[in-house]
């Protein structure tokens, strides 16, 4: 139970960090993504580096227990549609969680695409396609 607090803490405290940053606001990912206004854009660098770095250190320090995944056939096309759902709807799947909390009731379209395009995503892969996914259910 205390884990869970943690963890809702956590994640109250990001999702408020995200929505004072301008994360959950349409106006403001359609300016980093038409490249007017940097900021965003910048935020998401200084955030990959950051982390780039932090899994060095960690990699240093212990060994991982983590294989790299494969890139699939998939990746390019899913990673293009997840693009441009974000840049329509200007949310992406934690984003919506920040819109909800601030009150944006549109965020519940977003919702139901987010919970429909993994559903449609899951029965077309399983009928077409049946690559691997890397992930840890096929292990």
């Amino acid at each position: 139970m205390r884990a869970v607090l943690g963890t809702l803490l956590i994640g109250v405290a990001f999702g408020f960090s995200l929505s004072q940053m301008g994360f959950a606001s349409w106006d403001e990912l359609h300016a980093m993504f038409t490249f007017t206004q940097p900021r965003l854009l910048l935020s998401f660098i200084t955030a990959v580096i950051v982390l780039a770095v932090a899994w060095r250190v960690i990699a240093c320090f212990s060994a991982p227990r983590w294989s790299p995944r494969p890139i699939h056939p998939g990746t390019l096309a899913g990673g293009a549609l997840f693009g441009v759902g974000w840049a329509l709807s200007g949310a992406c799947p934690a984003i919506v969680l920040v819109q909800l909390g601030e009150g944006q009731l549109a965020a519940l379209w977003t919702l139901a695409g987010i919970v429909a395009g993994n559903g449609l995503y899951s029965a077309v892969h399983r009928r077409y396609f049946r690559w691997t996914t890397g992930s840890c259910v096929e292990r």
